[in-house]
């Protein structure tokens, strides 16, 4: 008797490819339910659908199609066990040798704007987690396939093992299976996770998946293995960006890329550019144009940006382009990317060019991994309101003063705590990043701003517990000063920027980065 294959898919991709050969290559027998069945008809290929197979129809509206004795004992029998081959018989069941199964498109709705919690309820597998965890749990005596990029690898099993699939492979595919319908109900969970959460609460539980996207040269030092995950199957963030050109990306610039971004997202309708290095901003600028954006943020550390990470928040155009090729840059990403621009930077090669067309894009949770466990918090993705910011010295900001405030604090924001940060001009002159106390990032924000510093802005992420700073800021030259307050000895500071003229503005808000 001929071999059966189960084929029921809702990504069609290489369908009719592989039926094609199981049928006239290994002179399979198919059977099938809904569309894939009419998919397998249309292309002039011999199929029984499933209700004929059964003997059961398709009742509620297609709900219930697969679910029956003569398809899971089929996929469930035991080769090598008489009784189960006994009930076989005696219920007129054919064991099944292939199941090809993927899932209803759920992660693909709930991407959609506007989509119903109904209309993502309807788009929930029953059947086709079913037949693939069965057929995982049998791998013993038969495959399952769960994506077309398996089905190459299947047939030529077949034809280097004649027309039988090792052990080792339907193994290698179980485990696939499992992951495959535990990522779904993982996706699931979490959406419907989403629609009971209110508020600021973060569900009571927590799950993270993700299929490996590609292995990494090594992570954050030669000796240590890495690889890219790509979370759900839809891919978004970093896994739905383009790379125009350059070498392969390694662990380092996808860290570095996800930190460059946050800041350049946080300026939406100006001309915007970000240079990092080792995850801190070494140069930030706005400007009139994307080129005087990025020749701001270059000449703001001209040192630390050989070698960096570049983020613009518009299109690459020629002259950004031309800018661009004068140093030794590591990446470079943009929304879009000019034609002649493009050219323009193919002189340098080597440079990886990224297209992500939403900046913006980020997840509502971050999360970081402890011994035994992991922490989750809300993503620190505050609205910046200048507005409600407290003026709480006698002298009063100018208008263009709390524009270069609002600037400098969204660049603290991203900065490593304890964090300062020394802007003019809407550019970075000097920050200082990382350090064990405030004092010392002080002291590398100022020495690294020079002459600069006067009549600059300074930011710092977190409160000042004593006045020294805003002294050594006032000596410096420094016009005014933002932090979030909320020290006991709040009014030490106000007193010091007081008596030295200097403006100081509370935002509420502290924004530890660690």
């Amino acid at each position: 008797m001929a071999r059966l294959a189960l084929l029921s898919t809702s990504d069609k991709t290489g369908l009719i490819e592989l039926a094609r050969k199981l049928v006239e290559e290994f002179e399979f027998d198919l059977i099938s339910s809904g569309g894939t069945a009419k998919a397998l008809k249309e292309a002039g290929l011999p199929v029984t659908k499933v209700s004929d197979y059964t003997g059961f129809p398709e009742i509620l509206g297609g709900r219930v199609k697969t679910l029956h004795p003569r398809i899971h004992g089929g996929i469930l029998a035991r080769r090598d066990f008489p009784q189960d081959l006994e009930e076989l018989a005696t219920h007129q069941i054919r064991p099944i040798d292939l199941v090809v199964v993927n899932l209803y498109p759920f992660e693909q709705t709930i991407a959609q704007p506007g989509v119903s919690l109904s209309e993502a309820i309807e788009q929930i597998d029953i059947g086709g987690p079913a037949m693939l965890r069965a057929a995982a749990k049998n791998h013993a005596h038969l495959t399952v396939l769960c994506n077309s990029g398996q089905y190459e690898d299947y047939l030529l099993q077949l034809r280097q093992h004649g027309g039988e699939a090792t052990l080792e492979f339907r193994q290698v595919c179980a485990q696939q299976a499992f992951s495959h319908t535990a990522s779904y109900d993982q996706a699931i969970a979490t959406y419907l996770g989403r629609q009971q959460v209110k508020d600021s609460n973060l569900p009571q539980q927590f799950t993270l998946s993700g299929q490996q996207l590609q292995s990494l040269r090594y992570g954050e030092n030669p000796h240590q293995p890495a690889a890219w995950y790509q979370t759900g199957t839809v891919a978004s963030g970093w896994a739905a960006a383009t790379k125009l050109q350059g070498k392969e990306l390694s662990y380092n610039n996808l860290v570095d890329l996800e930190a460059a971004r946050r800041i350049v997202a946080e300026f939406a309708d100006t001309p915007a550019a970000v240079i990092i290095k080792h995850t801190n901003p070494c140069g930030v600028g706005l400007g009139t144009s994307l080129s005087s954006a990025y020749e701001k943020a270059f000449n703001a550390d001209s040192v630390s940006a050989f070698g960096g990470i570049v983020a613009l928040n518009q299109p690459i155009d020629a002259p950004t382009a031309t800018a661009l090729t004068k140093t030794f840059l590591e990446c470079v990403v943009a929304p879009a990317c000019d034609p002649e621009a493009q050219e323009i930077l193919a002189a340098k090669s080597k440079v990886r060019v990224l297209i992500l067309p939403t900046l913006s894009n980020g997840d509502p949770q971050t999360v970081k991994v402890i011994a035994g466990g992991f922490l989750v918090q809300a993503s620190d993705d505050v609205v910046e309101d200048a507005s409600q910011w407290q003026v709480v010295t006698q002298k009063q900001p100018t208008p263009d003063q709390m524009e270069e405030l609002l600037f400098a604090w969204k660049v603290a924001k991203h900065v490593k705590s304890n964090a300062i940060v020394v802007t003019r001009d809407r550019t970075t002159l000097g920050v200082g990043a990382g350090q064990m106390n405030r004092v010392g990032s002080v002291k590398i924000a100022l020495e690294q701003a020079g002459e600069k510093a006067t009549g600059a802005i300074l930011a710092s992420d977190g409160f000042f517990p004593f006045d020294d700073s805003v002294r050594t800021a006032a000596a410096a030259g420094i016009a005014a000063i933002v932090q979030p307050g909320g020290s006991l000895r709040d009014q030490d500071s106000i007193q010091a920027a007081n008596e030295l003229g200097l403006v100081m503005v509370f935002t509420g808000v502290r924004h530890f980065l660690h």
